[in-house]
This record gives C-alpha cells, sequence and structure tokens, in this order.
C-alpha cells in the first residue's frame, strides 16, 4: 500500500529507539521506501547497521557527510519525502524544532519538509508534562505538526504515567492513516454497523449469531483511511475496533437500531455490515424501518 511512498523516520535518543526498529520492518513489507535519520544520541541505544538492514538504504547522521548521493542530501530527502515521523520524540529534538533550531541531519532536514509531519514524545513522566515541553508541542501544533499522545504506564526510568512511545503497530496505523490512501472521502460522514447483537430471554441466556465483525471493521477502517469522518455502531465482534473512528457500543438489536437512527440524518453514508439477531415478531422491525425517513434500509 505505501509502493511509491517515501517515508522519513527520526530516531532520537531514548530507549525507545529500539522499537523503531520493528516499525521500520513493518513499513518495508508495505514496500515503502525509508530512510533513518539519527541523532547522535541515539547511536547509544540501537546502531544504525540495524536500520541500514532493515530499511536498504543509509542511515543518515552526520550533516556533513560526504558519503552521500545527492549535492545537498537534507532538502533532496525533505523534498522526496512523503512523510516522515519522528519516533522517539526527545524533549530536545522537540524544543529544537519548535523553536527553529537545526543543528544536525534530522532536525535540518525536518526544517526543510513540506511534507506532513508527525511527532511522537518519549520521556520520563515529568519532563513530558514540564509546561516548557508542554508549551513546545502547543506551538509544534499550532504550527501543522501533528502530536500522536504517548501512553500511560510503567516507564523504563521506574516511573509509571504519560511518557511511553505507542507501540509500533500505532505509530504505524498513523502513517498509513495519514498516507496510506487517497483522501477522496474527505468531509463524508459515514456510520457503519458491525458484530453480532445479543437478545436476552432472561437474566442468564440470550440469543445471538456467529457474526465476527470482521466485515464492518474492514470497511471501517478502509472508510476512514480515504478521509472519512467514520462512526462505527458495534456490538460482540471478535477482532479490534479500527483505530480513527468514532466507537459507539450496542448490546441488542433495539440498543443498535437506536444509535444508528439517532444518527442517521447528520451521515452521508450508512453501511449495513452488523448480523443482528432480534427474535421480536417481524411486524415490530417493520414498523419502525418504516418510521425512519432517509430511504436507508436499517435492521
Amino acid at each position: 500500500m505505501l509502493k511509491g511512498k517515501t517515508v522519513l523516520l527520526g530516531v532520537t535518543g531514548s530507549i525507545a529507539a529500539y522499537k523503531i526498529a520493528g516499525l521500520a520492518s513493518m513499513l518495508k513489507k508495505q514496500h515503502a521506501d525509508i530512510t533513518v535519520l539519527m541523532t547522535q544520541n541515539a547511536t547509544n541505544f540501537i546502531n544504525p547497521i540495524t536500520f541500514e538492514t532493515l530499511t536498504g538504504n543509509k542511515c543518515l547522521i552526520d550533516t556533513f557527510d560526504r558519503n552521500f548521493q545527492y549535492s545537498v542530501e537534507h532538502v533532496a530527502l525533505a523534498k522526496r519525502a512523503d512523510i516522515v515521523l519522528i519516533a522517539p520524540a526527545s524533549a530536545n529534538v522537540i524544543g529544537k524544532i519548535a523553536n527553529g533550531i537545526a543543528d544536525d541531519m534530522l532536525t535540518t532536514t525536518v526544517m526543510a519538509c513540506r511534507c506532513p509531519i508527525l511527532i511522537s514524545p518519549a520521556m520520563n513522566t515529568n519532563m513530558f508534562l514540564n509546561p516548557i515541553v508542554q508549551d513546545n508541542l502547543a506551538k509544534l501544533r499550532r504550527f501543522g505538526y501533528t502530536v500522536i499522545e504517548p501512553d500511560s504506564g510503567y516507564l523504563a526510568c521506574g516511573d509509571t504515567g504519560a511518557g511511553k512511545m505507542p507501540s509500533e503497530k500505532t505509530l504505524f496505523d498513523w502513517i498509513m492513516q495519514t498516507i496510506g490512501a487517497e483522501k477522496d472521502l474527505a468531509g463524508q460522514k459515514i456510520l457503519v454497523t458491525a458484530g453480532a447483537t445479543a437478545e436476552k430471554i432472561d437474566p442468564v441466556r440470550f440469543i445471538t449469531n456467529h457474526s465476527t465483525g470482521k466485515m464492518g471493521c474492514a470497511l471501517a477502517h478502509r472508510a476512514a483511511m480515504r478521509g472519512a469522518d467514520v462512526t462505527l455502531v458495534c456490538a460482540n465482534m471478535t477482532v479490534e475496533p479500527p483505530p480513527f473512528v468514532t466507537v459507539v457500543k450496542a448490546e441488542s438489536a433495539e440498543d443498535m437500531f437506536n444509535a444508528v437512527t439517532s444518527r442517521a440524518p447528520k451521515m452521508d453514508v450508512i453501511i449495513k455490515a452488523a448480523a443482528v439477531a432480534d427474535y421480536r415478531p417481524k411486524t415490530v422491525a417493520e414498523e419502525k424501518i418504516k418510521k425512519h425517513d432517509g430511504g436507508m434500509s436499517i435492521e
């Protein structure tokens, strides 16, 4: 899906740098052209040879390295790039970029880029919550950078809290969401139903079906990648809801019906992908469908 796309991965000095090897491998499997730029501090956590082996491209560290293909390497890379992800992004590099400092290969290249730039902070909780760091992140957002919020959890320093870099899968999803497809559905509001509803017979028993929710989630995911504002109304599923969609939980057929009908007037498209278990008389379901005004069939 990323064939013909150039992805720049900026790696800074953080223990989370090892995760980017897995991300580079995932992107390579999607046929992306990947170049990794590292700060000097980052080389203390992971060897550049790792990234060169995974990507097939030279890992760039030194701005004045004479062993490169282009006459002005950082400018050439910036022109070719479809997206830049800086992960892990240290407080130091965040501060540099936010204040226009370009004193190494990574920050110099970022300053020359006009493509989407994603920043994934990773640091100690107290550092992340420091007002100066938060102000720098707010400044980056104002300038059009996308800041990926860090996870909360146990950190390498022994503290517990915000500052943990998200998983490789999450970072991969952000890249795919940004450049994985043309945004030809931008501005469209789409609702998708998915999963198996359950109708209670008594406090113990219920009627359901074998729907997995996979098709509905796949449709919702693809629509979101194409720029749509997607709402997923889901019952019981065997898969996790896709990223970048609004998830509305429903248990019974009535729950799903109410969730859909209350949102239907604001939607441009409604896609039924749910298997609804409804033991109520057919006439009741038909009467509810007749009351829905809009020409869309809802179960």
